[in-house]
């Protein structure tokens, strides 16, 4: 692209822009890039003081697709409906995490005149802050905010989700129900802080057990705890639960009210179903799920 006196002004202001501008002709041939589009390139691995002119954007994104990136589908698919004409503008936000970094970006592109269909311009927009902040929101949605692990409502939707896969596969679904023995004295006598920190202690030793896709830990409510363990029988279940109370009786949690032990302990009931095609039921929640086939 063709730079005179009258456009040096406008050029050193898009180059003065954060975001990666680039402007490209219908063939997908690249005219013009900013110094943040070099500058892009360069920190991640790109070829030192490439100019980028006449590389073909297009082809960039087709060997990305080749290479099995989901993402460049989506984004040629969007860029390719834009210069035919199809879409007024595409906008895309994908994930590009660098090492040590997590990072997220919005490319756009539109055309540079809309009457005239010759020349595109593509940026790219760090969104990081933006999707990390909404990544945060998104779990305190379905964490606990005392234990940190996952709330009622999370268990809730997980346990649908299981339940389906174990219907299509045929496997058995188990739910643990966990309860802290004589929690009420506990927290009457040592006081709301001492019980706050014995409910994240438990918490954080059931998070140990969670150890697959298919498998949650909750806090169902209280003192009161629940495990979905995805594609796993009634015999290892027990035999999970029996480790689970043994690892919380190993915290050995001063408790000298109401409790045998003088340490805080656990029950731990353990149900578990195989879905049947045929039948109509579905999971409720640990306390319907013991039902003819359950432990």
């Amino acid at each position: 692209m063709h730079v005179t006196n009258d456009e040096t002004f406008y050029i050193s202001v898009l180059n003065s822009l954060t975001q990666q501008i680039a402007v490209i002709v219908e063939q997908g041939l690249v005219q013009w890039v900013n110094h943040s589009w070099k500058a892009f390139s360069e920190e991640n691995r790109g070829q030192p003081d490439k100019t980028w002119r006449n590389t073909n954007y297009i082809r960039v994104c087709s060997d990305s697709v080749e290479n099995g990136d989901q993402d460049a589908v989506d984004a040629l698919a969007g860029i390719e409906a834009v210069i035919r004409g199809e879409e007024p503008i595409f906008y895309f936000e994908y994930p590009c995490h660098s090492p040590d970094e997590q990072r997220w970006f919005m490319m756009h592109i539109r055309p540079l005149d809309q009457n005239v269909l010759k020349h595109f311009v593509i940026t790219h927009q760090n969104i990081a802050e933006r999707k990390l902040a909404e990544q945060r929101v998104e779990e305190m949605a379905v964490l606990d905010g005392l234990t940190g692990i996952a709330n009622r409502r999370h268990f809730d939707d997980f346990l649908k989700t299981e339940w389906r896969r174990a219907l299509r596969l045929g496997h058995p679904v188990s739910i643990a129900l966990l309860d802290i023995d004589h929690f009420k004295p506990y927290n009457d006598n040592y006081g709301h802080v001492a019980g706050d920190e014995c409910l994240r202690r438990v918490g954080k030793t059931l998070k140990h057990f969670s150890r697959r896709p298919g498998d949650l830990v909750a806090r169902y409510g209280g003192e009161e705890f629940a495990i979905i363990l995805g594609d796993t029988g009634k015999e290892v279940a027990c035999q999970l639960a029996e480790e689970i109370r043994a690892a919380i009786l190993a915290l050995d949690i001063h408790h000298e009210y109401a409790t045998r032990a003088k340490c805080v302990t656990v029950s731990i009931g353990v149900a578990t179903l195989r879905p049947d095609a045929q039948s109509d039921m579905v999971p409720l929640g640990p306390h319907q799920c013991s039902r003819p086939g359950s432990l």
